[in-house]
C-alpha cells in the first residue's frame, strides 16, 4: 500500500531531523492521508479515494470533487484522477452543464478589478 495521494500524487519526503546541537539525521516527512468517499453528482455515484487533507481542503474550496476535477490542470493529476476527470467531464458535456461547473479565468478581468480597486482607494 502506497503512501501517495490518489488525485495529485502527494507523497512521502524527505528530509533531516536536526537537534539542538545542530546534528543531523535523515527522517522522512509522510504525508497526511483519509480514506474518504465523495459523491459525484456527475457519475451519480459513490467514488472512493485516499487522498491528502492538503487536497481535501482544495476540494472544498471548489466545491464539490466534480467542480475539483473539472477546474485542475490535466498534468498535476495522476491517472487515475485523469482517468476520473474525463470521466466526469464526458458526462457533463453530454447533459450539457459543463459550462455551469467550468471557472474562466481571463486575465481582462483580473486587470479590472484591480484598477478599480485603485481608483476606489484614490
Amino acid at each position: 500500500m502506497s503512501k501517495r495521494c490518489e488525485l495529485l500524487g502527494i507523497g512521502v519526503m524527505s528530509g533531516n531531523k536536526v537537534s539542538h546541537s545542530n546534528r543531523k539525521t535523515r527522517r522522512r516527512f509522510m504525508p497526511n492521508l483519509r480514506e474518504l468517499s465523495f459523491k459525484s453528482e456527475a457519475l451519480g455515484c459513490d467514488v472512493s479515494l485516499k487522498i491528502a487533507t492538503a487536497t481535501l481542503r482544495t476540494i472544498n474550496k471548489y466545491g464539490s470533487i466534480d467542480d475539483f476535477l473539472v477546474n485542475c490542470r490535466h498534468n498535476k493529476l495522476t491517472d487515475a484522477g485523469k482517468k476520473l476527470k474525463t470521466q466526469i467531464k464526458k458526462k457533463l458535456v453530454k447533459l450539457g452543464k459543463l459550462e455551469e461547473v467550468k471557472i474562466i479565468k481571463d486575465k481582462k478581468n483580473i486587470v479590472k478589478k484591480t484598477s478599480t480597486k485603485k481608483a476606489k482607494a484614490a
